[in-house]
């Protein structure tokens, strides 16, 4: 061992330990860490900053941009409605169609393009079904990561180690050939995470999410079913408004005030006024629903309500304002002030009354729109704004474009046309130039933090290289099992090096530094090549351990993970990954 390569394995230790403690956030640790890689000397700095403009930086930067196109011409919303319809009100049928679909679009495209694809999608369903994240995240993660192991194009280290093996004079890999062994090793990933691995997971960011704070309590809103609204004639139950859109509806006020229990079998009319609660973006979704909106909305009188000049705001009453212990409709509150009141909370307590009906109180939280003047000039004796309502309305027009653009990038990458980050870079610039989305709105979405951290990363599996550290540990594997006489315990080693090193540096280069020295190795003990090259396959796909695998980062800051959730979770799954392949390997590739 040498001293650059003794150096390096303590900068991975105190690597591990960093990221296990969170004591700093973790892009700051990955920088560091680069950093240290530079001072000490172990690695060069222009090597150290190419991963910044590596394949894999440049692919997640360009999905990162579509996925912030999907959401904003409305495509995951509609999807996640969708979801949450074949789910019902069951979690667990949830969490099973959260893996299963990515899975097998894994089974097709990068494991990476569809952890981007499904998080914010699968975040909505979090809050649609008041679930924390990380149960959901993690899952969706480690499903898209199974199912690399399933064709010969779901991951490009698949391609890789078939491009190696025929160096060697062997054939290249089937399509379906690791069909025979990625197959039962995704159906036991996921029956694992939807059962112990579940459990496992801790419950991160239930406070934030859904301890209801100031700005997301639910409030109360009036809305009206419209002329020919697609609602008319069906059910509450049939309407959808709870599941589709989170919303509860209380009353139905129905002709002259008259007001009827909200029974699931009760059909709705034309002209139904109805009472529902709901946060207040799902309130605000209802400007976008067909059929239904907002009353408010529809009884403006004072057209430059609706001018472009219109802001939302949420303000509270202070105990000296005028509106204390009266109603909107007496006070005049539209006349008065020249604006809206869209919605009503009263710190948790339901009301079953009109909102112009609905006799206000001190620290009662309205949900106001209007003129911009007219929100300033707002008596602050009376009112206090606690902040403007930012309500950004999808742009469902482009979302036949988002789609369509979504699918060629999946058709060109299946069909070996383009590679990954060639063609997301070509879909980026597709919703650019048709509009689905600004590069302002894209770049203010990006989740920024995991890009520093995968380049940052990279640097660490370059060092690796750059020392000889991986030569170093393949060959220490070597002569540790060069003894054995049983073939498997020498499968079993070059099993776990490939898990080993994949951790820090990318699955390509942890197979392609491996897998040369295990079919010398095989060739020298008259054992099969190719039985050795599918288990490195499979063991360069074991990224569960830690957070470092793009997928895992990709949920890593939504979910609010900690290093250790990985570990602990990670851990089970790799150890149930590897006694299936060291059982099915061998079988259908003979030693």
């Amino acid at each position: 061992m040498t001293l650059e390569i003794g150096l390096l394995l303590i900068i991975i230790a105190a690597a591990v330990v960093l990221f296990s403690l969170e004591n700093l956030p973790v892009d700051v640790i990955a920088l560091g860490i680069m950093m240290m890689l530079i001072l000490t000397g172990l690695l060069p700095a222009e090597q150290a900053f190419a991963g910044f403009g590596s394949n894999t930086v440049v692919m997640i930067f360009g999905l990162l941009v579509i996925t912030a196109a999907l959401m904003n011409t409305g495509v995951t919303d509609l999807a996640g409605r969708k979801l949450l319809q074949l789910a019902g009100d069951k979690p667990r049928r949830l969490l099973a169609i959260v893996m299963t679909i990515p899975a097998i679009l894994s089974a097709f495209i990068s494991n990476t393009a569809t952890t981007a694809m499904f998080t914010p999608l699968t975040l909505g369903l979090a809050r649609r079904t008041r679930t924390s994240p990380a149960k959901l995240l993690m899952p969706l993660a480690f499903a898209s990561i199974l199912a690399s192991s399933v064709t010969l194009i779901a991951s490009s280290t698949n391609i890789v180690v078939s491009d190696i093996m025929q160096h060697y004079g062997m054939n290249p890999l089937g399509l379906f050939e690791l069909t025979a062994v990625g197959l039962p090793i995704a159906a036991m990933g996921i029956l694992y995470m939807l059962t112990v691995g579940y459990r496992l997971i801790p419950n991160r960011n239930t406070d934030e999410e859904f301890a209801t704070p100031l700005g997301l309590r639910p409030y109360l809103a009036e809305v009206l079913v419209l002329p020919n609204s697609p609602l008319i004639g069906k059910t509450l139950a049939e309407s959808g408004l709870g599941r589709d859109m989170d919303l509860t509806v209380l009353r139905v006020v129905r002709g002259n005030n008259r007001y009827l229990v909200p029974q699931a079998n009760l059909r709705l009319e034309e002209g139904d006024e109805l009472l529902v609660e709901g946060k207040r973006t799902q309130i605000l979704k209802v400007k976008d629903a067909a059929g239904i909106a907002l009353k408010a909305d529809i009884t403006l009188a004072d057209p430059r309500l609706q001018t472009e000049e219109t802001e939302l705001v949420e303000v509270i009453l202070l105990p000296n304002s005028p509106l204390t212990g009266r109603t909107l409709k007496t006070v005049g509150f539209r006349e008065r002030y020249g604006l809206q009141v869209l919605g009503i909370n009263r710190r948790g307590q339901a009301i079953f009354r009109k909102l112009s009906e609905t006799r206000l109180r001190t620290g009662d939280q309205l949900l106001i729109q209007g003129p911009r003047t007219n929100i300033t000039a707002l008596d602050e004796n009376n009112f206090h704004i606690i902040g403007t309502v930012e309500h950004h309305r999808p742009n469902r027009k482009r979302a036949p474009i988002a789609i369509g653009i979504f699918a060629g990038i999946i058709l060109l990458t299946a069909c070996n046309l383009l590679t990954l980050p060639v063609a997301v870079i070509l879909g980026a610039i597709g919703v650019f130039v048709t509009r689905c989305i600004t590069p302002d709105e894209a770049y203010r979405d990006i989740s920024w933090k995991a890009i520093i951290v995968i380049g940052c990363m990279l640097a660490m599996g370059r060092a690796m290289e750059y020392t000889g550290t991986a030569t170093y540990l393949a060959g220490q594997i070597v002569s540790l099992t060069h003894s054995l006489t049983n073939p498997v315990w020498l499968l079993t080693a070059f099993f776990t090096l490939t898990m080993i090193l994949t951790q820090p540096m990318s699955n390509q280069a942890a197979a392609v530094l491996v897998l040369p020295i295990a079919i010398q190795t095989a060739m020298q003990l008259g054992l099969n090549p190719r039985t050795f090259g599918v288990m490195i396959a499979v063991g360069a796909s074991c990224s569960f351990i830690t957070p470092l695998e793009p997928a895992c980062l990709i949920v890593y800051g939504p979910g609010g993970y900690k290093f250790t959730d990985f570990i602990k979770v990670g851990s089970i799954l790799t150890v149930l990954v590897y006694l299936i392949a060291i059982v099915l390997v061998p079988l259908f590739w003979p030693l």
